[in-house]
């Protein structure tokens, strides 16, 4: 029997233990582990587990913590980010590791349009101005229509695919800065590729990041030489990572008016809920939540627990591998 500890997921598992039956899965046993006030640290619950599996969302699975699993065989993450994760040392351990791309992509699509048709319209700066006792239509920065303007995406996954056929509807010219994509193949999507994230800044009326966080090639993605870069009417919107953006680089620009403004679902300090983002007029800023639905919550599950289930018992090579060159040994 293959031993799986769930770590503060949200919920219980009566949700996967009747997957699990559904599927005729009997050689998996899911044990729920909760410390939300972490009375005791992770490596703590880990140790001595003998666990085959793990899953997690934010925990980080650092070298220290795979080396007190020696019979782990797979991680298996319910998100899409997977920058809490040591990939090299799981790798060296032979751990698989597995995330869900695309779980959420319609929740955040949605999201960040949210973000940018409310930016556009003040909407969230008129409510928060009329609670404030002032009912004024021209209070704040001025508006502009956007159909010809220019909306520039940063990497160009499942979410910004998803995004294509509201921008152009609402009129606007899309324009994608993604290394790994070929022209040809952006142009099917009805996206314009530029060659250097420079570039993109200079032309875009608002840039918006789809990009994860990679140490060394993402981290800080977006700071000051960045941020000057970019239009003085422009806005700036992160549904990715907090760290994608050097956000002290953002707080001094969005103070002095290098761009106009951002639509924020991430901060870098999560762990502890504060940011000097949270002060500004010209943000609107959401808890981290651009991937939550009631669906999304239970696909992410579902697919998070299928990873588990392949490699586990059925004994194949999970679908969603995070490290591809792993040889999995069964």
């Amino acid at each position: 029997m293959a031993k799986v500890l769930y770590f503060n997921i949200d919920d219980n598992l009566d949700y996967e233990n009747s997957l699990l039956k559904e599927w005729g899965i009997k050689d998996i046993d899911l044990i729920e582990i909760k410390d939300k006030e972490y009375k005791k640290d992770f490596i703590s619950h880990v140790k001595d587990s003998e666990a085959d599996g793990l899953v997690v969302e934010y925990e980080q699975v650092t070298k220290e913590v795979l080396e007190q699993l020696p019979n782990l065989k797979i991680v298996s993450l319910q998100s899409i980010g997977y920058n809490n994760v040591d990939i090299k040392a799981a790798t060296d351990n032979g751990v698989c590791i597995t995330n869900i791309p695309g779980f959420c992509a319609e929740e955040v699509a949605v999201h960040t349009i949210g973000f940018l048709i409310d930016l556009v319209r003040k909407i969230s700066f008129y409510d928060r101005s009329i609670r404030n006792g002032f009912w004024d239509p021209l209070i704040g920065y001025k508006t502009y229509r956007m159909t010809g303007l220019t909306f520039g995406m940063v990497f160009f996954g499942e979410i910004p695919k998803a995004m294509v056929p509201v921008l152009k509807a609402l009129g606007l010219n899309i324009l994608v800065y993604a290394p790994t994509k070929t022209k040809e193949y952006l142009a099917e999507y009805g996206c314009e590729k530029v060659d250097s994230l420079d570039e993109l800044l200079e032309i875009s009326d608002y840039v918006s990041l789809h990009c994860p966080l990679i140490p060394g090639v993402t981290f800080h993605l977006i700071g000051e030489d960045q941020l000057k870069k970019m239009k003085s009417t422009a806005f700036l919107i992160n549904t990715a990572r907090g760290s994608v953006v050097d956000e002290l680089a953002l707080v001094k620009a969005l103070k002095e008016g290098w761009i106009k403004g951002a639509g924020i679902d991430v901060i870098e300090d999560e762990a502890n809920e504060v940011s000097e983002l949270f002060g500004l007029e010209n943000v609107v800023i959401t808890p981290h939540a651009a991937f939550i639905s009631e669906d999304s919550f239970y696909d992410g599950r579902r697919r998070a627990l299928k990873q588990l289930v392949m490699r586990l018992s059925e004994k194949v090579k999970p679908s969603s591998l995070v490290n591809k060159d792993l040889e999995v040994i069964f």
